[in-house]
């Protein structure tokens, strides 16, 4: 991990910040996107603090320019860019026969596009590196579909299936990682806009979930395998987790 560079999105709180601080622990450069500034600066600032390497900018990953931006500054300030871990995502679920049309379109732009843009920005680096690493955090939501997560699920299988056209196309130079975590001790539900699904969700969160850094661990650990070595699925949830 020593030396690294590495690019994550949804950085400002829960799984993309609890991986900054695991992997700037381990030695790596971390660059940091999120939407929200102070989040990300609180982040950024606990590892500078801690004598490990970080930079930030605020991001929105459905702006494909900003998502370039970020990948940009990785390497202006650092020199390279070896991982980017497309972490961003949203999840406010329902019913299908609640219409929440809007909730439907902002999980595509974010779910779906945030990541193509997240790729779309460090293939050309990886390219030009003569290597790289794409790890994208998906769901076990796409691995069992329930009622209430038939648009969020679909917007993670559609990474899914994303993520392994990529690992076919990538060739001997470039990895390609999923991680799909199960229930997360986050603020995921807070973008939820159903107040019955929230509560709902909250109640089982504080049942059954892990911490974010059991999630971080698991990136960790894809990314410091030695480069012939490709960790392509790893599935990370509580034990007590249906």
């Amino acid at each position: 991990m020593r030396g690294k560079v590495v690019v994550i999105t949804g950085a400002g709180s829960g799984i993309g910040a609890a991986t900054a601080r695991e992997l700037a622990g381990q030695g790596a450069a971390v660059v940091l996107g999120a939407r929200r500034e102070a989040p990300l600066a609180a982040v950024g600032g606990a590892i500078l603090e801690a004598g490990g390497r970080a930079a930030w900018r605020a991001t929105d990953v459905r702006d494909r320019a900003g998502v370039a931006a970020l990948v940009d500054l990785a390497v202006q300030r650092f020199g390279r860019l070896d991982v980017i871990v497309n972490n961003a995502g949203i999840g406010p679920i329902s019913r299908f026969d609640a219409l929440c049309v809007d909730d439907w379109d902002a999980m595509i732009d974010v779910n779906i596009r945030g990541v193509l843009h997240g790729i779309a920005a460090a293939l050309p680096v990886f390219r030009r590196q003569g290597g790289g690493h794409v790890v994208n955090v998906i769901s076990t939501a796409g691995l069992r579909i329930v009622p209430t997560m038939g648009v969020y699920a679909a917007t993670k299988n559609a990474v899914r299936t994303i993520t392994e056209a990529l690992r076919q196309e990538a060739g001997p130079s470039l990895r390609v990682t999923e991680v799909s975590p199960g229930m997360v001790a986050t603020d995921f539900s807070d973008s939820m806009t159903d107040p019955e699904v929230r509560n709902a969700m909250r109640r089982r969160v504080g049942e059954v979930a892990i911490p974010p850094e059991a999630i971080a661990r698991g990136i960790a650990f894809a990314i410091g395998q030695p480069p012939e070595v490709e960790v392509g699925s790893i599935v990370i949830r509580p034990t007590a987790q249906d």
